[in-house]
């Protein structure tokens, strides 16, 4: 259940994500200028025609409407687009760009509109005055509209949202008030105005304490349980992926749990320093976008000066790093372990076992042990810490080494995919096939050759992280294995076996196809991006190129690895992960409840009053 949660979550946080492209793509300033003045003539003169005023001649009609929608409307709402946004940088508000806040003008000009045309439809079938109170309820709408977008995704306090809110609306009254004096009799205007400011005032307060109300019914238990604020989150996020901003960490550091945990690895050298490293930490890549470690496998590789593979080691989201920064303790764990590895060139063949689910590919370096773990062709999501602890302490034993370096390949995957946690069947089945394992392996010489592809034609849309492809064929005994990562969040249930299929005519004896589990691709509508869903000829031919090449590259390698312990890791953790999922559950169920019958109820009450209050 925490599972399926969880993945709505990701799917909802990546459709919000998704919809930054929008907010990214909006028209530029002078283009949302120039749709506000074309809009608002149309619906002036939409409304000339159809009111109860005295007829002019059609054309007469869409002159004057056309000219008066553009100076109440237009005009209004093109400086409340500038206003806004001036008000809300001068105030440190965040996200508001010029571009954002006149396409949000024009945007609740729309609406007002719609009210507008409604209002005259209304009066002409049924032969009542209703289009002041439609524009007023309009009005409304919008304010609360506006007051909304400002503080959910400004972080800036709700005073600042309401004031920032009342702008437009306001100016559209005063132009229309203005106008009303120029060119009509103003001698009745007085007690109109007057009930025409009370009628609007007491609605905008009434809806926007709903608004208020609402939201401060859901944003309590974040702040309770989370000590975080669901508006800031939602500030923040919105400026991570419109900007890149990472400020969106400083705030999960007040959810933050220190945890220790492990990474494994294997070095090959030459006689000129270090040729490749292999990295497995039991460090989750999330949770999205560039936040936290979610870019951890390409960040961690660039810190090293030669080629570096870093897999995806036991863990699920309870072990994403707060902040990339984090990333700094994974990477003085492996320098460090790296000064005490004892290289030898001996290592053995490649060998597969597999029981019930559970597939293993194993192969023993020195006094140590790679384990290639998968569910493929059955679809498995992470398998969490404890169980790959087990993993390791159970083949150390079995096998009689000294470091166990487990991998996850991630690589069979679909929608509906759990984790691998304690209790589950999946545990006992790669208990029963590491209890497989032959420990009295040959050893022999090794060779190891290398090659990587940022593979610059596809990117994220294609499931493809910022590192691309790396492929190190690891030549034993005339045996030639090639391990295949892709820097990707999973792999497409049956992809795995295509691309094996697809190289069995190249001179390698077994493959291994494995992924990342980078989470930079996850900032799509969807929640999970994993490759193979587009474009599997041309990723196929990478893997083809990349294989040929890494043969070239061969060469004697010594190899040696090593375990290290990973201290004070700041991550969600596992008790906040928990929390953070029930939080939100409860939240959202609350909502279906509570929004309807806020806001309806809001909406009704300002309707009654508007159209049928004693003023």
């Amino acid at each position: 259940m925490a599972k399926k949660i969880f993945g709505e979550i990701m799917s909802s946080m990546s459709s919000v994500a998704g919809l930054s492209k929008y907010i990214k793509t909006l028209p530029e300033t002078r283009f949302t200028i120039i749709g506000i003045l074309i809009l608002s003539f149309i619906i002036g003169s939409v409304f000339y025609l159809i009111d109860l005023v005295p007829n002019q001649g059609i054309l007469i009609d869409l002159i004057l409407g056309g000219l008066f929608g553009v100076v109440v409307l237009g005009v209004s709402s093109i400086m409340s687009g500038a206003l806004n946004q001036q008000v809300i940088a001068a105030l440190h508000g965040i996200n508001l760009k010029i571009k954002h806040s006149m396409f949000l003008s024009g945007l609740s000009m729309f609406f007002l509109g719609i009210f507008i045309i409604g209002g005259c439809i209304v009066s002409r079938v049924l032969n009542i005055d209703v289009t002041v109170n439609s524009a007023l309820f309009g009005l409304v709408i919008i304010y609360g509209f506006n007051t909304l977008v400002f503080w959910a995704t400004s972080k800036v306090r709700f005073a600042i949202a309401a004031v920032t809110g009342s702008i437009q609306p306001l100016l559209i009254l005063t132009m229309y008030v203005l106008i009303a004096f120029l060119f009509i009799d103003t001698s009745f205007l007085g007690p109109v105005i007057i009930q025409v400011l009370l009628k609007t005032l007491v609605a905008s307060i009434i809806f926007v304490l709903a608004i208020y109300a609402f939201v401060t019914v859901i944003a309590s238990p974040f702040k309770k349980n989370l000590g975080i604020g669901v508006l800031d989150l939602l500030s923040l996020f919105i400026a991570h992926m419109n900007e890149g901003s990472n400020s969106l960490e400083g705030l999960f550091e007040n959810m933050s749990e220190a945890i220790d945990t492990l990474v494994t690895f294997v070095s090959f050298k030459t006689e000129n320093g270090i040729k490749a490293l292999f990295i497995s930490p039991s460090v989750h890549p999330g949770p999205l976008g560039d936040l936290g470690g979610s870019n951890m496998p390409t960040i961690l590789a660039n810190k090293f000066d030669h080629f570096t593979m870093v897999a995806h080691g036991p863990s699920t989201h309870d072990f994403n790093p707060i902040a990339v920064a984090e990333i700094d303790k994974i990477e003085d764990a492996v320098r460090n372990g790296l000064n005490h590895v004892e290289y030898s060139p001996n290592a053995s063949k490649f060998l597969r076992y597999n029981a019930k689910k559970a597939n293993i590919g194993v192969q023993f370096f020195n006094d140590g042990m790679v384990i290639l773990s998968t569910f493929a062709p059955e679809a498995v999501d992470d398998i969490e810490f404890g169980v790959g602890l087990t993993m390791m302490t159970q083949s150390r034993s079995k096998c009689n080494v000294k470091d166990s370096v487990i991998v996850d390949c991630h690589n069979s995957f679909t929608a509906e995919s759990g984790e691998v946690l304690p209790g589950n069947a999946e545990v006992f089945h790669l208990i029963d096939v590491i209890d497989k394992i032959d420990p009295n392996q040959e050893k022999y010489d090794i060779k190891v050759g290398c090659y990587e592809d940022t593979m610059g034609d596809l990117d994220k849309h294609e499931g493809i992280g910022e590192s691309g492809i790396k492929t190190m064929v690891v030549e034993v005994a005339d045996q030639r294995t090639a391990y295949v990562l892709f820097d990707s969040n999973n792999m497409e249930i049956g992809f795995r076996q295509e691309i094996m299929d697809a190289v069995s005519d190249l001179e390698i004896d077994e493959i291994e196809v494995m992924t990342t589990d980078t989470h930079t691709v996850n900032t799509l509508s969807r929640g999970y991006n994993p490759i193979g869903i587009a474009k599997r000829p041309e990723i196929i031919e990478y893997v083809r190129l990349s294989i040929k090449e890494a043969i070239k590259d061969l060469e004697k390698v010594e190899v040696g690895t090593g375990t290290k312990k990973i201290k004070n890791l700041n991550t969600f953790g596992p008790n906040n992960s928990t929390e953070l999922i029930s939080t939100i559950s409860s939240v959202v169920a609350v909502s279906k409840i509570i929004a309807p019958v806020l806001l309806i109820t809001a909406l009704l009450i300002v309707f009654i009053w508007i159209f049928f209050g004693g003023l």
